[in-house]
């Protein structure tokens, strides 16, 4: 099933034109609270960055395909907060009861934003998965381009390398599998790869057939040729 999120080489969404160096951050002042509070709700300890990745795939594709980039983010932001009880509907349109939250005492304060965001959230883990695949090893991803453990689940295998083949550049370690993780599964470490692939690869009529491309793929995306 085609996801409306994996955009990556599709053709007919108009011209991807980058700002300048002189851009602000923020082209509006809300966006940039809105990136504060997801990280702030994301400090509650209610799910992990893949579950909070998946709440913005689910949003409808009408609501998907007009939203701006914050627009989605706060959207999938609220979807997530009612969804895992930590607010109501209710709590969204003023009607909320007034006691304190049981949540409270988890609140990221101003003073230790700091070392919140310098500390980040490493997501290598040890693994008793064997590394199957050896640098310079030629290898193809799956396809379909799909979550193997959950019918139309995350996946970080975008639709636009399905099929293709590659080969391994590098070996990252082994890493939390967003697949598992963004569904209440587990962490499910397993190595994660960095494959390079020939632009021609990827695209009937690319613009540099030359180039390359580079992507971080986790082991059971792969199978070798």
């Amino acid at each position: 099933m085609t996801r409306v999120h994996d955009m990556g080489g599709r053709f007919g969404d108009g011209r991807v034109t980058p700002e300048g160096e002189e851009a602000p951050v923020f082209a509006e002042d809300w966006h940039g609270r809105a990136l504060a509070v997801t990280l702030a709700a994301g400090f509650l300890g209610q799910w992990n960055i893949d579950v909070s990745r998946h709440a913005r795939e689910k949003l409808s594709p009408k609501d998907y395909a007009r939203f701006s980039y914050y627009e989605k983010w706060i959207s999938g932001l609220a979807d997530l907060l009612v969804e895992k009880g930590v607010l109501t509907a209710e709590d969204f349109s003023g009607q909320g009861a007034n006691d304190p939250h049981p949540l409270a005492s988890r609140v990221l304060k101003a003073e230790s934003v700091s070392a919140a965001l310098a500390k980040g959230g490493p997501a290598d883990r040890p693994s008793n998965e064997p590394v199957l695949f050896e640098v310079g090893q030629s290898v193809r991803t799956l396809h379909p381009a799909a979550n193997r453990l959950v019918d139309g689940g995350h996946t970080r295998l975008p639709i636009y390398a399905a099929g293709a083949k590659g080969r391994i550049l590098r070996l990252h370690g082994t890493h939390v599998l967003p697949d598992s993780n963004a569904h209440g599964l587990g962490e499910a470490p397993e190595p994660l790869y960095a494959v390079v692939f020939a632009a021609s690869e990827l695209w009937a009529d690319s613009e540099h057939p030359q180039d390359e491309v580079v992507l971080d793929l986790w082991q059971s995306y792969l199978e070798p040729l």
